[in-house]
């Protein structure tokens, strides 16, 4: 089967090549993959910035596709169904954070960049029916850390002033729908203003260009501040995050692409009663109740572009770049 793996031998650290498929184990399923899509794991991978990599593996979390194989003794009505994979892998019986086994799909197991790929049946869910396989393909990840971000943990509820920062991003767009249909009161920041004409387009209540000086004046101006606040840059500018959440309110950070910050309000934020939370992909059941809550909203993931397997330097390079705007997608 065609798939696309990691290799540090390559001017581009990827490969486009024939791979063998190995049989199944008990309890697993091979899954014909119609759609995968790109994370930012997936270029820290290529960059060799992510834990234990391991030349030749088969990159991708994200997948939807058909199942065409079943092992003996696993429930046969799979076989035919459409469906999305899980990509969260030993999460653990707590809800609150995942297990020291807990691992992600694509590294260092191989991934759904790929023609098949090989998962644990209980990784299947139903492709919901509102979605083609190139918008399912983008869901898993990004949608499951999304949810995460703004139910558990930001605890969002209608009426609240929710600021998305990053808006174009696989998972603040996912969050900003969500919000959306949460009946919250959606604000979002982006330095490109075709993202944040999108946003205003998908309901936002207020835009912010986050490389104007002046935005958290405006911003508290317009609204008085913040109830959550879903990021995932931290850095130095988590301080403008600090002044624009309200006395408190949640600043829930799945990211940190400006890396740690050099200092950090700290009075304000207990004076404040500011909460600041981390957090990361999700457990079996948010990624279920995600799962309902997209399919009974018709929440659409964004595509930005759609490449084929041997266009995989472009796609992961359009990554790197972060202009997309959506998730990026490639099919076999």
């Amino acid at each position: 089967m065609k798939a696309i793996t990691l290799d540090d031998t390559s001017s581009s650290k990827l490969n486009v090549r024939e791979v063998p498929e190995r049989p199944l184990k008990e309890g697993e399923v091979r899954v014909a993959i119609k759609a995968a899509a790109l994370n930012h794991r997936d270029e820290w991978c290529r960059q060799g910035l992510y834990p234990n990599i391991q030349n030749g593996i088969i990159l991708g979390s994200d997948g939807s596709g058909v199942v065409e194989e079943v092992s003996i003794g696993t429930e046969e009505s799979w076989l035919g169904k459409e469906v999305i994979i899980n990509p969260a892998i030993n999460w653990g019986e707590n809800q609150k954070a995942q297990n020291k086994d807990f691992e992600i799909l694509g590294m260092p197991r191989n991934g759904t960049l790929a023609e098949k790929v090989i998962v644990p049946v209980d990784r299947l869910h139903l492709k919901p029916a509102h979605l083609t396989f190139e918008e399912a393909a983008g869901l898993p990840l990004a949608g499951l850390t999304a949810f995460r971000a703004l139910f558990y943990q930001g605890e969002v509820k209608p009426g609240d002033a929710v600021l998305i920062t990053g808006f174009g991003g696989g998972v603040a767009q996912l969050a900003f729908q969500y919000a959306v249909q949460a009946n919250a009161l959606v604000y979002a920041t982006s330095s490109k203003k075709e993202k944040l004409d999108k946003a205003s387009e998908l309901g936002a209540k207020g835009v912010f260009n986050y490389t104007d000086p002046d935005w958290t004046s405006e911003a508290l101006e317009q609204t008085g501040g913040f109830d959550i606040i879903i990021d995932s840059a931290a850095g130095d500018a988590i301080n403008n995050l600090i002044n624009v959440v309200k006395p408190g309110g949640r600043i829930v950070f799945y990211g940190a692409t400006l890396g740690n910050p050099s200092e950090i309000i700290a009075r304000k934020i207990f004076w404040n009663q500011i909460k600041l939370m981390g957090t990361t992909m999700g457990s079996d059941q948010d990624f279920q109740n995600m799962i309902q809550f997209v399919s009974e909203n018709k929440v659409t993931p964004l595509i930005d572009e759609v490449f084929p397997f041997d266009k995989a330097s472009d796609a992961f390079d359009k990554m790197k770049e972060g202009k997309q705007l959506g998730k990026i997608v490639l099919v076999p």
